[in-house]
Order: C-alpha cells, then structure tokens, then sequence
C-alpha cells in the first residue's frame, strides 16, 4: 500500500519521517512516524519497537518528548509510532472529551455503534501497521517489540499479552493496568464495547494475567510515587498480584518524586531500550 511521507529529518545519525496512508483497518487516512537508524538495509533490517502514547497525544509525541531514538540509534533499532485514535471519524461526541474518542482509541476494537465503523486501532497496530511498516521499511518483523505510556501503556500490555508470538519484547511507563476497574477504562469499555463486562476482560492485562495470559520474557513497567492518576486510574498494585499469581516474570519499578509526565519517561527510556535490545538481539 502506497505511504505519504509529509516530511523527514535526520536524527541521531538515523532518519526520522512522518507519513500517512489511507488505512483499511480505520476507513480512514492514519498517520505513523518511523525512526531508521543508520545502517538498517534490505540485507541487514533493524529490530523494531512499536510505541503507543497515551491520551490526547498523536504519532509526533512520544518520539518528540522522549527521547528515545538518541538510545535507539545507538542500539542500532527501528522505532514506529502510532496515532492514538482514528481521526475524522465524525462520530457524535468524539471530541467532547480528552478521554474518549479523539485521542483515546485505547488501542481495541470497538463493537458498539457508532464507533465500531472507525474505532479499529486494535487491528491496526496489531496487523496492519506492522505489515505496512515492514513492507516500506527495513524492518525485522521477527524481533518486534512494543512499548507505551499511560493508555498505551495499556495498549502495550494487552497486546504483548495477546499475541507474544507478534511482540518479542514489551515495557510500559505508568500503565492502565486494570481498566476495568478505573474510571478512564469504565468509561472507554462502556462506550466502546459496551455495558457487558465480560466482553472488557480481552483488553484488560490484570485480568489476561488472570486467565493465564503471560509472556515469555520479562515484562519492565516504570511508575512515579508522585504520579497525579496512581490511585484512581493506574493502581499497579493490580498488575503485580496477577503476574505473581500467573507467575509472570515482572519488573515494576516505583519512582519516588516522579509524576505521570514524559519528563519521568526521559529519567528511564535508556532502560527501557535497554529492555528491549537485550531481548530483540538475541
């Protein structure tokens, strides 16, 4: 499938570019960035990590405010970053709040009118963006790894946990860890896949855990002690005692003084690809 490329830059010895593309997946044009550090070829393609941002954000953000592709070039690996919703959607209410609709596709499917007809960002950052990415660009779909903050965070989780054949390595910064029982999750779930909760579990990594969804590498999750949503939308507490009960190989790592601003991803994004590149190398 033809890709836009609406601008490049070089970067970190690499070259950082934006592009669109008219998405089958969201019937409408998407957006992705791609980071390529120097040397990836045809004969020789990069490792990759897929990054979600969270809420409000866009493609640009997470590779803006990071500071991740000075440690990935240095690692020698690709990054591919998604928009957090469809766009022009034109669905009633979409853009009457930061938490649902524009900016907040929580990476699922939606079942429920009238998002069902756009709402798909769980097909196409699972299929079709790594697909359209690896086709354009000298990527490695056999060491792909995945990353987010906050709602991707979420995102990151559920589909490492889902499909660890897909995602080879995963980490989060300040997850959503139990949506289901926060109200960001209650709020999207309800109006995305609707009022049965048994249809949330699916998307919900506590409760994956739960029912013996695990990954086979370790799974690195950062959260601040001073984060303004830990108590009522992250509670990581949930997330450690499913991996412990599951015996799911978990890192999570508490940050004293540090709130849920990429301010804190810059104090620990080194570890993070550092996560990554020990596992995606091998």
């Amino acid at each position: 499938m033809a890709i836009t490329t609406r601008s490049t830059h070089a970067c970190c010895g690499g070259t950082l570019g934006f592009y669109s593309h008219p998405s089958d997946s969201l019937g409408l044009e998407a957006r992705f960035a791609v980071f390529m550090p120097d040397g990836a070829s045809a004969a020789a393609p990069a490792p990759v990590i897929h990054l979600l941002a969270g809420l409000t954000c866009t493609e640009e953000t997470f590779l803006i405010k990071a500071n991740a592709v000075r440690f990935a070039a240095e690692y020698g690996i690709a990054l591919v970053a998604t928009d957090t919703s469809p766009r022009g959607a034109d669905a009633p209410g979409e853009d009457d709040s930061y938490d649902f609709g524009s900016g907040a596709g929580f990476y699922l499917d939606a079942t429920q009118a009238p998002w069902a007809a756009h709402y798909r960002m769980g097909t196409y950052v699972a299929e079709e963006l790594p697909a359209l990415t690896e086709a354009n660009f000298p990527l490695d779909g056999a060491r792909r790894g995945i990353m987010g903050h906050s709602m991707g965070g979420h995102g990151a989780l559920v589909h490492a946990l889902r499909a660890p054949d897909r995602w080879k390595s995963v980490s989060a910064f300040a997850p959503i860890v139990h949506p289901s029982a926060v109200p960001w999750g209650e709020k999207a779930f309800t109006g995305y896949l609707g009022p049965d909760r048994a249809a949330w579990a699916a998307h919900d990594a506590t409760l994956l855990l739960r029912a013996d969804h695990t990954h086979p590498t370790t799974i690195l999750v950062d959260q601040g002690d001073a984060d303004q949503f830990l108590d009522a939308q992250l509670q990581p507490w949930h997330l450690e005692d499913a991996a412990r009960a599951a015996g799911q190989e978990l890192i999570l790592r508490r940050h004293p003084g540090y709130d849920h601003s990429y301010w804190f991803i810059q104090s620990f994004i080194q570890d993070h690809l550092t996560h990554h590149a020990a596992i995606l190398r091998r």
